[in-house]
């Protein structure tokens, strides 16, 4: 019998603004999930975690001040996010591992909180370029924030909105691997105005064209010519939008949910093409209302 300790769920998401480019970042969350699980004893197939996510996550919890529930702990994850090609895996599952442990120690701990732990923990374990607050925000909770990274999470929302409507978008995640290097934050210096057009366009409440000059943008620092030939094959063919996500090489693209034809078409597109491992569809997660919470 399994001895679960305590359980905590989390979300991947896609970048609308890579936090390196500018100091700011935005992360949009989507309906791809992850599960956390917290235990005393050891599980038949311990996760695989070569960057030491989930002891970096341990040291934050009791950094700031926590007990463990258990002398000994162990991990179950169940994630659907890919790893490693800029989904935001490490920030869900750094978020659901920090829930998990509130969860098993029947803690009441702030949203800020876990954000703060969460970006200490891939901070530690090296998974991100800026502690990645954009992407753990995005991984907990729906919609997306624009933040400032060099500042607490209780201090750092700038900016927030829901996101694109989830009915109206089928989302594509052109999946191409893991990837082989991490760019060097000298490189976005010389794309400052790609990201800077993707804040203004965030600003002005147009996501979609943020996910498309922030992947343009993040092409440039990839020296990445095959996803931007993708992304711009994608709009030629229908999309309203594509982009790389995070440091990639994920492509995510948008078409309308009402364009089935487009959505099937593109999908069969990229499944056959050479370097692409698969397609996945998703959706975009929006915050519920208050009152659609209350009725739950």
């Amino acid at each position: 019998m399994m001895a679960v300790l305590g359980k905590g769920k989390a979300h991947g998401a896609c970048s609308l603004l890579h936090a390196a480019g500018l100091g700011m970042g935005a992360s949009l969350a989507l309906d791809i999930n992850a599960v956390a699980m917290v235990r005393d004893d050891e599980p038949k197939s311990p996760p695989s975690d070569p960057d030491g996510l989930l002891d970096a996550v341990v040291a934050a919890w009791q950094a700031a001040g926590h007990e463990l529930p258990a002398e000994e702990i162990f991990w179950t994850i169940r994630s659907k996010i890919p790893q490693g090609q800029g989904l935001k895996s490490s920030a869900a599952i750094a978020v659901a591992a920090l829930r998990a442990l509130a969860d098993a120690t029947n803690s009441s701990i702030q949203i800020t909180q876990i954000i703060d732990m969460a970006v200490a923990a891939q901070s530690t374990a090296g998974v991100s370029l800026t502690g990645s607050v954009d992407d753990a925000w995005a991984a907990a909770e729906e919609g997306w924030k624009v933040v400032d990274v060099n500042v607490p999470a209780e201090q750092g929302v700038l900016l927030a909105g829901d996101g694109p409507p989830s009915e109206a978008w089928t989302v594509l995640l052109v999946l191409r691997g893991r990837r082989l290097e991490t760019p060097e934050i000298d490189a976005f210096t010389w794309h400052q105005q790609g990201f800077q057009q993707a804040l203004n366009a965030i600003q002005n409440g147009r996501e979609l064209v943020a996910l498309t000059s922030n992947g343009r943008a993040m092409a440039g620092v990839l020296n990445d010519s095959i996803g931007r030939r993708i992304a711009n094959e994608a709009t030629m063919l229908g999309a309203r939008a594509a982009g790389i996500s995070g440091s990639g090489p994920a492509i995510v693209i948008f078409v309308p949910a009402v364009s089935t034809p487009i959505v099937e078409h593109l999908t069969n597109h990229f499944q056959d093409a050479d370097g692409i491992e698969d397609v996945m569809v998703t959706k975009v997660l929006n915050p519920k209302a208050e009152n659609e919470e209350e009725l739950e």
